[in-house]
């Protein structure tokens, strides 16, 4: 097949998208496909990409390491200049290939708006559709969608700026960006005081800020692909929080797939994450991500709909439990991406 992988982007896990993508490239390229790494961003400004398969080139050789800190995005534009998302020639070499592997996170990536474009062009792609995408990303929306369909979060408040921060916030508490991703943007808050300065912060990230109870205990995320939840994970930091230091710093965080609780908090926890898929109208595949306290209640975080898929990425680590290796996902996830199209 002829594969696009999308990655790099302009949101602030692009640094992740790269090694996403490169991670993807490789897989694919070793099971025998003809596969081109675009930054979406950047593009290919090169005028001649008619028989850019072909090409003998190893369009990961730039791609670096994620650093301790979230890249700086405005950087990244002024480095190609002009206006507009898709750099030059994307959609052109996107609509040569028999389907485009989504790599991006985050904003204008994970959020709907991509593949909203793609969809109008006719483009084939992997991970779910704009509705999916757009409700998972915004946790706002999502948390009211977890309610109504009976699947337990954190109790909070969504706020946009100037509205007043509620008196009956119980500390400590969670602030974080409510269209963020990799724990960017995210503050464990002890007080008032804090909270305050919190949101301000989170304000850079996003025009709305989630404050949310603080779920003391043991964190989860269970891979989701046409439904089916995958084995449970476990994820312990060495030190502080899941953030993003210790998603993308190898050594940081211990992890444990499967994750050792009892069958039957594991089976309820998986019932959980496959509700939530449905819910938000996720297609092909997502990793839904879970809080559990000390007395065995668990609450959904959110749904991420482009997982990552880094050298410490979750849901190949889950995937790997049930025998697919990280080149078989890829080709599964493509496989399950296609089938929506025949629908």
């Amino acid at each position: 097949m002829k594969i696009v992988v999308l990655a790099g982007g302009t949101s602030t896990e692009r640094d992740v998208s790269l090694i996403t993508g490169k991670m993807v490239y490789e897989a694919l390229k070793e099971n025998g496909h003809q596969v081109v790494l675009l930054d979406v961003f950047m593009g290919y400004p090169q005028s001649d990409y008619t028989d850019i398969f072909s090409v003998e080139k190893d369009w990961a050789a730039s791609v670096g390491a994620i650093s301790e800190t979230d890249p700086d995005i405005e950087a990244i534009k002024k480095k190609r200049g002009g206006t507009g998302f898709f750099g030059p020639n994307v959609m052109a070499i996107c609509h040569q290939a028999d389907i485009v592997f989504m790599g991006l996170h985050g904003e204008n990536g994970e959020d709907g708006k991509v593949q909203a474009a793609l969809d109008l062009e006719g483009i084939k792609y992997t991970g779910t559709g704009p509705l999916g995408a757009a409700v998972s990303m915004d946790k706002g929306l999502s948390k009211q969608i977890f309610r109504g369909n009976g699947i337990p979060t954190p109790q909070g408040y969504t706020l946009k700026k100037g509205d007043a921060l509620p008196e009956d916030v119980i500390y400590p508490a969670v602030v974080k960006a409510c269209n963020g991703g990799s724990s960017v943007g995210v503050y464990i808050v002890q007080n008032e005081t804090e909270c305050a300065k919190a949101i301000e912060q989170a304000y850079a990230y996003d025009s709305q800020v989630i404050v949310e109870q603080y779920i003391k205990g043991r964190e989860f995320s269970v891979g989701v692909i046409e439904g089916k939840a995958l084995p449970i994970i476990e994820i312990a930091p060495l030190s502080g929080f899941y953030d993003y230091k210790n998603k993308y710093q190898a050594g940081s965080t211990i992890e444990t797939c499967p994750a050792e609780i009892s069958n039957e908090l594991t089976e309820k926890m998986q019932q959980f994450a496959e509700r939530t898929y449905e819910a938000l109208h996720i297609e092909s595949y997502a990793r839904i991500d879970f809080m559990m306290n000390e007395i065995g209640e668990m609450f959904c975080l959110e749904a991420n709909t482009l997982p990552g898929m880094t050298p410490t990425s979750l849901l190949p680590q889950e995937a790997q439990q049930i025998g697919y290796d990280f080149g078989k996902l890829c080709e599964w996830l493509i496989e399950v991406s296609l089938r929506k199209y025949e629908k």
